[in-house]
C-alpha cells in the first residue's frame, strides 16, 4: 500500500496538483480556464435544473392539495347522503 487512503485520493483541494499518489502533467493556464468555464457552465445547469424542480414541486404540491380536497369532498357528500 502507498500510504494513501481512499479519502485522500478523491479530495477536491489543490495539494500540488497530485491525484492517486501521482503527479499530474496539466497544460497550465490554458487547462485551469478550461476547467473553470466548465465548472461556470455547470453550475448554471446545474441552476436550471434547481428551478425547473423547484417549479415542478410546487405544481405538484398545489395539485395534490387540490385533489386531496376533491376526494375529501365526495367522501362527505357521499357520507351525508345516507
Amino acid at each position: 500500500m502507498n500510504g494513501t487512503s481512499w479519502a485522500d485520493q478523491w479530495d477536491n483541494s489543490d495539494k500540488g496538483g497530485r491525484i492517486g499518489g501521482s503527479a499530474v502533467s496539466g497544460g497550465g493556464a490554458a487547462s485551469n480556464s478550461k476547467t473553470a468555464k466548465y465548472k461556470q457552465k455547470l453550475g448554471q445547469g446545474l441552476d436550471k435544473t434547481k428551478a425547473v424542480a423547484s417549479s415542478g414541486f410546487k405544481k405538484l404540491k398545489t395539485s395534490s392539495a387540490i385533489g386531496f380536497s376533491w376526494v375529501k369532498a365526495k367522501y362527505h357528500k357521499i357520507t351525508n347522503k345516507h
